[in-house]
C-alpha cells in the first residue's frame, strides 16, 4: 500500500486502526458504487479511499458515524411518547374520551376478595 498515503492520513485520524478501520470502510462503500471524490489514477479501492482522507473530500467523522451505523444490529429508535392524563375520582368523562375504564373497588371489597382466596398449599389435589 502507498506509504506516503498512509503517513498523510496520520494527522486527519491519529490512530492507525481506526485509520484501516474507516478506510476499508470506505473501499467498501467505493466497490458497492458510492461516487469517487478524487481522481481514480489507477489505484485500488483501499488507496483510493486512503486519498479521499488524506485530501480531507470525505470527512473521516462522516466515515466513523457511517462504520457504527452499518454494524449496528438493533437501532433504537426514539419515538414521541403519547400523553395520557391521569385520571383522579369523578374524571369519567375524561376515560370516556379516552377509551380507558378502570375497575372501582373499594378497600374493603378488596380485602375480603383476598380473604376468600385459598392459597395453593391449602388447595386440594385433583
Amino acid at each position: 500500500m502507498a506509504r506516503v498515503t498512509v503517513e498523510d492520513c496520520v494527522d486527519k485520524v491519529e490512530n492507525r486502526f481506526e485509520l484501516v478501520l474507516l478506510a476499508g470502510h470506505r473501499a467498501r462503500m467505493i466497490a458497492s458504487g458510492s461516487a469517487l471524490t478524487v481522481p481514480r489514477d489507477n489505484d485500488k479501492n483501499p488507496v483510493v479511499a486512503l486519498r479521499e482522507i488524506a485530501d480531507e473530500t470525505v470527512a473521516p467523522e462522516d466515515l466513523k458515524e457511517d462504520l457504527i451505523h452499518s454494524l449496528q444490529k438493533y437501532v433504537e429508535v426514539d419515538e414521541p411518547e403519547q400523553d395520557i392524563p391521569l385520571l383522579a375520582g369523578g374524571d369519567e368523562d375524561v376515560a370516556e374520551d379516552n377509551a380507558i375504564a378502570f375497575d372501582r373497588m373499594s378497600e374493603e371489597e378488596l380485602l375480603r376478595g383476598l380473604e376468600s382466596m385459598v392459597p395453593p398449599d391449602k388447595q386440594d389435589d385433583f
